[in-house]
């Protein structure tokens, strides 16, 4: 049941344009790439919203998909490829995939719909004034990661060890993790981190997590972990393991608690940008927007599964629960 609505993005109020205001050149064909490791059903917000600001694939918008499938090597090689396409913007939802985008082009813009610490990777120069050919929107995951912390100590009151899992090849993740661990510090909770880095490693990790026997598992969000999310969720359910995730997504499918920003939205925005800069707006004018509201999601299936009681007070907090 959902407790209410969000407005996920600063600037999300949008304009309603005329259609014929928006995709303007009469007979241009538009051609963009798009960049993940895989299909996922909340892209889709972005590219429905690409055909209510008038681009219609099939008629006037080409859309070049590539897929890594969890293979962030892949990356540069797509990236060349869509280069060689000569497409009028390129998008990705992951930062290796962001990176290896800029280091094949210098001109062509680049949207990101969930950067996560841009300007630490140095894909940015600041939120403000990105300058340089990436542009997008910020994922907060480091800055939110002691309320997820929280959270689970409020529902575990005798936290004392956990385990974070989280992708390292992904240079983004390395803040969200020092602030999760950090968090967990001044609790007075052990949190320790569980490297993986490509779809091989999460048999390995799970064999190393159960070896812990922790208190819970915090999961850092990108793309590689939100692929393998089912695996990540069914581990935690047959060792009756408390979780936290980032998105609902995760608490949809059985994860027992998420605190984050809604993917859908973002995505949806990200149609916005996409549409500024084929009308001529440089990325490096278009100041990289951030969440400023977030939600709660519980699975209380999940919780009875396990054996936790959720107290009611704490319950009505949540911002959607699955029962």
């Amino acid at each position: 049941m959902r407790r209410r609505q969000f407005v996920a993005l600063a600037g999300g109020a949008l304009v309603a344009w005329p259609l014929h205001l928006h995709a303007q050149q009469p007979g241009k064909i538009w051609r963009i790439g798009f960049v993940a490791h895989r299909y996922e059903k909340f892209y889709d917000p972005l590219f429905s919203g690409l055909r209510e600001l008038g681009y219609v694939e099939g008629h006037n918008l080409i859309v070049e998909r590539r897929y890594a499938e969890g293979h962030a090597e892949r990356f540069k090689e797509i990236a060349q490829e869509l280069v060689r396409l000569n497409v009028d913007a390129i998008i990705v939802v992951t930062t290796p995939a962001a990176m290896a985008a800029r280091n094949e082009t210098k001109t062509i813009p680049i949207i990101h719909p969930a950067a996560i610490d841009p300007v630490g990777t140095g894909l940015i120069a600041s939120l403000a004034h990105p300058g340089g050919n990436v542009t997008g929107l910020a994922v907060l995951n480091a800055e939110t990661s002691a309320k997820r912390v929280e959270l689970l100590q409020e529902v575990l009151p005798g936290l004392s060890k956990g385990v974070v899992l989280w992708n390292s090849a992904n240079p983004a993740n390395s803040l969200a993790f020092r602030e999760t661990e950090n968090a967990g510090l001044k609790l007075g909770v052990k949190l320790v981190s569980q490297e993986v880095r490509s779809p091989g490693d999460f048999e390995g990790a799970f064999a190393a997590i159960s070896e812990l026997h922790p208190n819970v598992l915090v999961v850092v969000q990108d793309a590689l972990t939100l692929e393998y999310r089912k695996e990540i969720i069914d581990f935690t359910l047959r060792n009756k393991l408390p979780s936290m995730f980032v998105g609902k997504e995760w608490v949809e499918e059985g994860g027992l608690m998420s605190y984050g920003d809604r993917l859908p939205e973002r995505y949806r925005r990200a149609a916005d940008l996409v549409d500024k800069v084929l009308r001529g707006t440089r990325p490096a004018d278009i100041p990289v927007e951030q969440p400023t509201t977030f939600e709660l999601a519980i699975n209380l299936k999940t919780a009875k599964a396990i054996g936790l009681n959720l107290s009611p007070a704490f319950l009505t907090r949540a911002d959607l629960v699955i029962e």
